[in-house]
């Protein structure tokens, strides 16, 4: 099957790499306006409840300004913006039930990870003696860890596009939102796990210089010193610059996503406007 958006006037599926990379042309291609909305983002985020519903609704603006790029019927900020602004409650209602969700996904795991581990250790350790506990010690921490980390995934996966339904289409609520991001993505976990993989090493250069550089710096740093304070600032500045360097790119990315998964669940076939000008493979 083609996998060029504009073949015949119909969107097809993608591929892992292809999904990325559409996310990575649309990014170059409107990286002005959407650096400028993704630093407004930012900045909103000091304001309490308010400003964080401005973040949400802004972070849900790029992905549909993205996704009407992606099917050839662009809008403009300000129209897009006329579509996202009525439902500004209803993001930050998106990003609340998300965020909580996964934190208690988080605690479960982790308990139940902490149960095997114990019982393991306990199992094997009466069995091999004190070389064993060490060893399994170190075993059953790395399965926890990977635990941990597919569990997390996997339900991030099926929340990926938990904002851009809201976004994009009409009569949807924050709820809704939500229970249409889990029914789109409940036959694609493990190629939306392969996106998040991929994206997450094509952001890992400047998030390592901007966030985890300077916060190795601080770790050697004796707190309330004068070099503590300039070196926190410039953590702080480098973690708001990466913030706003990324964000659109990962929002461009759930556009795709989100439009990806739409074809493949429910045969999207919306006709262009006009012919393609520009292949995302």
């Amino acid at each position: 099957m083609s996998e060029n958006f504009g073949s015949s006037g119909q969107i097809q599926p993608l591929s892992v790499g292809n999904v990325v990379s559409a996310a990575v042309r649309l990014y170059r291609s409107h990286l002005k306006t959407y650096l400028k909305l993704a630093a407004i983002a930012h900045l909103w985020v000091i304001v309490p409840v308010y400003g964080w519903a401005k973040y949400a609704a802004i972070s849900g603006l790029i992905s549909r300004l993205a996704f009407g790029e992606l099917i050839y019927q662009p809008e403009s900020v300000q129209a897009a913006s006329n579509h996202v602004n009525p439902r500004l409650w209803s993001f930050l209602r998106v990003g609340f039930q998300v965020g909580v969700s996964l934190l208690v996904v988080y605690l479960g795991l982790a308990i139940a990870g902490g149960i095997l581990s114990a019982a393991l250790v306990a199992l094997l350790g009466g069995i091999l003696g004190t070389a064993g506990v060490i060893v399994t010690t170190t075993l059953t921490i790395i399965l926890m860890v990977i635990i941990l980390l597919l569990g997390l995934t996997w339900f991030y996966s099926r929340w990926i596009v938990a904002e851009v339904p809201l976004a994009v289409e009409e009569n949807i609520n924050g709820g809704e939102s939500v229970a249409r991001s889990w029914e789109l993505t409940k036959a694609s976990v493990l190629r939306i796990q392969g996106v998040v993989l991929v994206a997450f090493f094509v952001t890992l250069p400047l998030v390592f210089v901007l966030n985890y550089i300077p916060s190795l710096f601080l770790i050697k740093l004796e707190p309330g010193t004068v070099i503590y304070g300039i070196v926190y600032f410039i953590s702080v500045i480098g973690s708001l610059v990466g913030g706003v360097l990324i964000m659109p790119f990962w929002q461009a990315l759930k556009a795709v996503l989100y439009l990806d998964l739409r074809t493949r669940r429910e045969g999207l076939g919306l006709q262009l406007r006009q012919p393609p000008t520009q292949d995302f493979r």
